[in-house]
C-alpha cells in the first residue's frame, strides 16, 4: 500500500503539564551532565574543546514548566499516523513531535517502549518531560525544552511523491540557541524502515552552538542486549565523572545488558571513523529495533537505569504499576552529550536517520564473542537496509527539504513568526506564519513596530510579568525603549542572560523606581544570592511574597491575608533601598484583580523560593510564617510538605519533621539526580539520634543511618550513597 498520513486522537491517562512558572529562569536547573576542569583536562583535545564550548548559563528565554501533578485522567491527545504495509508510526505534534509508537505490522510488534500514561517529571532542561518513544533533543545538554511543547506540523511531498508518497514535517524555532529546525518523517512504499530527515539552520551572522540527540526508548528485560560498532565507550555516572571504559565487559559485568549494573549510567560508544553508524536493542530471540544514519550523526549512546532501588523507583515514577522497564539508545552529533558543536553563520546541519525491525541469530547476539555479535548484527542490518541505500535516501530527500507544506496538521508557537518579522529570514520549507503570533508575542511585536514595550497593566501583571526575550537584537531594542517598569525588568533579564549582571541589577533598580513589583524584587534577590548576600536576598523575597499575597486578596480588600514574621521591621523598602531599612508593607488591594489561577501559580513559585531563601538565612520562623500564609491547596502539595519538614527541622522540631515523612508525600517536580529527599531524611535521623548531645560521631551517624534506612517511597538516588 502507498503510505498514508492521517490525523487522529490518542487517549491516554494524562497528568496535565499545567501552567508555566512566571518567574524568569535566571538560574539553570541542576543539569547533572557536567564535569569539572580536572576531568576535562583528561579528555581528547577535540572533546574537551566541545565540552567547554558555550555551556548554558540558564534556560532563558524559555520558561520553567513545573506546574504538573500526579493525578491522571483520560485525555485525548492530537496524533498523526504514518502507515504502510510494514510499519505504523504514531506522532504527537503537541508534545515535542514525540514518536509515541512504531509498530512492525507483519509481526504485530511494538518496536519502542510505549508508555501507557503521560506523566510529566522534572527531566527536561526546563522541567516537564515524559518517558517513552522517540524524542528529538535539540538546544543544549539534556532533554529539550520542547519536550512538552507543540511543534508545527504539516504534510509535504516525499521523495517518492510520484508514487503517492507523503512526509510529515515537524518544525519549530528552538529558543535556547535561537535556531530553526525541522524533522521530516516518511515511510517509503513497502519499506520496513521509518526515514527521518533532520535539518538545523543558522540564519544569523555569527556561529551558533548546536546540540542534537535522537533519544529512543526501548523495552528492557534481563535478556535485552544493546549493540553498537565499538570496543570502547565513554562512561558517565551520576557522580559526574567521564572516563573511557572497554565494551562490553567493565567492572565485572557485561554492560551491554542494561540490567547488569546497579545505578543509572550513560555509555557513549566510541564508533571508529569510517564505520557505519548504528545501534540496536535486541531481545532473547535476537529481535528488536535498529537505528542507523548517515555519517554526520556520529555519536551512539546507551542509557541504563540500572537494577538498583533508585533506578527502579524512577521507572515506576514515570509510568503506572505493572509496566515493564526501558532503556534508551541514542544517536547524536557529537561523541558525548556533554559537547556542543559550532554551526557557522548561514550554514546548516542535515542528515538522515532510519528506524526499523531487525532479527539476528540469538546465539551470536548473546554469545561470548563481542566482535561476532556485532558482526552478525551489522550483517543483518546491511541485508535489511544497505548503507548505500541510506545515503541514497538522504540524497533523494535533500531537494524535498525545502518543499513548502501542503496541508497544516498542527500549530506550534508564535516565537518563530516573531523572529521572522524581526530578522526577515528566508527559510524555505518551514514557514513561521504571522497567524501563529499570540498573546505572549504581542508586547514584543509592539516593541518592534513602535520602539516601546507596553508597560504592565495593573491586574494581569500582578500574576505574571510576561515572557522575556533575550537575544542581542532584542536587548538592543529594549535599551532604546522608553523606561518603564516592564521595559527595565525585561532589559535586566536580557542583560543577566548576556552575563552583564551589574547592568541587570541597575535595570531592575530602575524598574523598582517606576513601580514596586514582586517580579523585580525576586530578580534582585537572585542577584543578591549570586553575589553572596543571602540575608538581603531573603528580605527581598519576603517583601515580594507580601506584595503578591496582597494582590491575591484584591477581591476582598476588607480581609487581606496577614503575614506576620519574626523579622518585622526588616522589610525591603520600596524603590529598592535594600535590605534592613524598615519599610511598612501595604496590603492595599491593587486597582484591578488578577486571574486567580495565575495568582496561585505565582504564589507557589515565589513562596517556594522565599521559604528556601529564609531557611538559608537562618530565619526558620519567618520561613514558617510564609509557608503558613500560602493558600491550603499550595501547602498540600508534596513540594511544600517537604518544605514543611525542612522548616520544622530548622526550628528544632525533628520529631515533627519525621512525622511529615511518616505521613507520606510525593514531590511531583523532583529533579533528576536531586537528593533532597534522602538528604532531608538523614538530617532528621541524625538530629533525633543526637538529641541534646554533642554532634554525632561518624560511628553513631552510621548506626543511625543503618537503624533508620530511607523508606523505599523516597528512594530516588542515582548514584552510590
Amino acid at each position: 500500500m502507498a503510505t498514508s498520513v492521517r490525523r487522529t486522537t490518542l487517549t491516554l491517562p494524562t497528568a496535565p503539564v499545567g501552567p508555566d512558572n512566571p518567574l524568569p529562569a535566571l538560574r539553570p536547573l541542576d543539569e547533572v551532565h557536567r564535569v569539572d576542569d580536572r576531568t576535562r583536562a583528561t579528555l581528547p583535545a577535540d572533546m574537551a574543546r566541545q565540552v567547554a564550548y558555550a555551556p548554558l548559563r540558564s534556560v532563558l528565554p524559555v520558561r520553567l514548566r513545573d506546574g504538573y501533578g500526579r493525578d491522571r485522567a483520560p485525555a485525548a491527545l492530537d496524533a498523526i499516523v504514518l502507515e504502510n504495509d510494514q510499519l505504523r508510526a504514531t506522532v504527537l505534534p503537541g508534545l515535542g513531535g514525540r514518536v509515541h509508537s512504531l509498530v512492525h505490522k507483519p509481526a504485530g510488534r511494538e518496536l519502542l517502549y510505549r508508555n501507557p500514561v503521560l506523566q510529566p517529571a522534572d527531566f527536561a532542561l526546563n522541567g516537564a518531560w515524559f518517558s517513552g518513544g522517540i524524542e528529538w533533543n535539540i538546544g543544549a545538554t539534556g532533554h529539550t525544552t520542547l519536550s512538552c511543547a507543540p511543534l508545527h506540523a504539516a504534510q509535504v511531498p516525499a521523495p517518492d511523491a510520484a508514487d503517492g508518497g507523503a512526509m510529515v514535517r515537524l518544525w519549530e524555532w528552538e529558543r535556547l540557541r535561537d535556531l530553526p529546525f525541522q524533522v521530516d518523517l516518511w515511510l517509503p512504499a513497502d519499506s520496513a524502515f521509518l526515514y527521518v530527515g533532520v535539518r538545523i539552520r543558522n540564519p544569523h551572522h555569527l556561529p551558533a552552538p548546536v546540540y542534537w540527540w535522537s533519544n529512543i526508548a526501548v523495552p528492557e528485560d534481563e535478556h535485552t542486549r544493546v549493540l553498537a560498532p565499538a570496543d570502547d565507550a565513554w562512561h558517565f555516572g551520576y557522580a559526574r565523572t567521564l572516563s573511557k571504559v572497554p565494551v562490553p565487559e567493565w567492572d565485572g559485568a557485561d554492560r551491554t545488558y542494561p540490567l547488569r549494573g546497579a545505578y543509572p549510567a550513560d555509555y557513549f560508544y566510541e564508533v571508529p571513523d569510517g564505520a557505519r553508524r548504528w545501534i540496536a536493542s535486541l531481545d532473547a530471540d535476537g529481535g528488536g529495533l535498529v537505528q542507523t544514519s548517515t555519517d554526520l550523526l556520529r555519536g551512539r549512546k546507551l542509557f541504563v537505569w540500572g537494577a538498583g532501588p533508585g533506578g527502579r523507583r524512577w521507572q515506576q515514577w514515570l509510568t503506572e504499576p505493572g509496566t515493564g522497564g526501558y532503556a534508551e539508545i541514542q544517536a547524536g552529533l557529537a561523541r558525548t552529550q556533554l559537547e556542543h558543536i559550532p554551526l557557522e553563520a548561514g550554514e546548516e546541519f542535515a542528515w538522515l536517520e532510519a528506524y526499523g525491525p531487525l532479527t539476528a541469530d540469538p546465539a551470536a547476539v548473546h554469545g561470548p564473542d563481542w566482535a561476532a555479535a556485532r558482526r552478525e548484527t551489522e550483517t543483518r542490518l546491511e541485508a535489511a537496509l544497505p548503507r548505500a541505500a541510506v545515503d541514497a535516501a538522504y540524497a533523494a530527500w535533500r531537494p524535498y527539504a525545502d518543499a513548502e507544506p501542503a496541508e497544516r496538521l498542527a500549530t506550534g508557537s508564535g516565537w518563530g513568526a516573531l523572529e521572522i518579522e524581526r530578522g526577515g529570514f528566508q527559510l524555505p520549507g518551514t514557514p513561521f506564519d504571522p497567524d501563529t503570533l499570540g498573546e505572549e508575542q504581542e508586547p514584543w511585536r509592539r516593541l518592534l513596530r513602535t520602539g516601546a514595550l507596553p508597560d504592565w497593566e495593573p491586574g494581569p501583571s500582578q500574576a505574571d510579568p510576561g515572557a522575556s526575550v533575550v537575544a542581542p537584537a532584542w536587548r538592543d531594542l529594549l535599551e532604546a525603549a522608553p523606561s518603564t517598569a516592564a521595559a527595565e525588568y525585561h532589559l535586566g533579564v536580557a542583560q543577566w542572560h548576556a552575563g552583564d549582571r551589574a547592568q541587570a541589577e541597575r535595570s531592575w533598580e530602575r524598574s523598582l523606581r517606576c513601580a514596586e513589583t514582586p517580579w523585580t524584587l525576586r530578580c534582585l534577590a537572585v542577584a543578591d544570592t549570586a553575589s553572596g548576600h543571602p540575608a538581603r536576598a531573603a528580605e527581598r523575597l519576603l517583601r515580594a511574597v507580601r506584595l503578591l499575597l496582597a494582590a491575591a486578596a484584591a477581591p476582598e480588600p476588607e480581609a487581606p491575608p496577614v503575614l506576620e514574621t519574626a523579622g518585622a521591621g526588616q522589610g525591603v523598602a520600596p524603590q529598592s533601598q535594600g535590605a534592613g531599612q524598615g519599610a511598612a508593607v501595604s496590603l492595599a488591594a491593587p486597582p484591578v484583580a488578577a486571574d486567580r489561577a495565575a495568582l496561585e501559580t505565582a504564589e507557589a513559585a515565589l513562596g517556594r523560593e522565599a521559604i528556601i531563601a529564609l531557611l538559608a538565612a537562618d530565619r526558620a520562623d519567618d520561613a514558617r510564617a510564609v509557608l503558613d500564609a500560602l493558600r491550603p491547596a499550595i501547602r498540600a502539595r508534596g513540594r511544600f510538605r517537604l518544605l514543611r519538614a525542612q522548616v520544622l527541622l530548622a526550628q528544632g522540631d525533628a520529631l515533627g519533621a519525621r512525622a511529615v515523612f511518616d505521613e507520606g508525600f510525593e514531590v511531583c517536580d523532583l529533579r533528576e539526580g536531586d537528593e533532597v529527599l534522602s538528604d532531608t531524611w538523614y538530617a532528621i535521623v541524625e538530629r533525633l539520634a543526637a538529641g541534646t548531645e554533642d554532634p554525632l560521631t561518624e560511628e553513631a551517624r552510621a548506626r543511625a543511618h543503618a537503624e533508620h534506612p530511607l523508606p523505599a517511597s523516597y528512594e530516588f538516588r542515582m548514584r552510590p550513597a
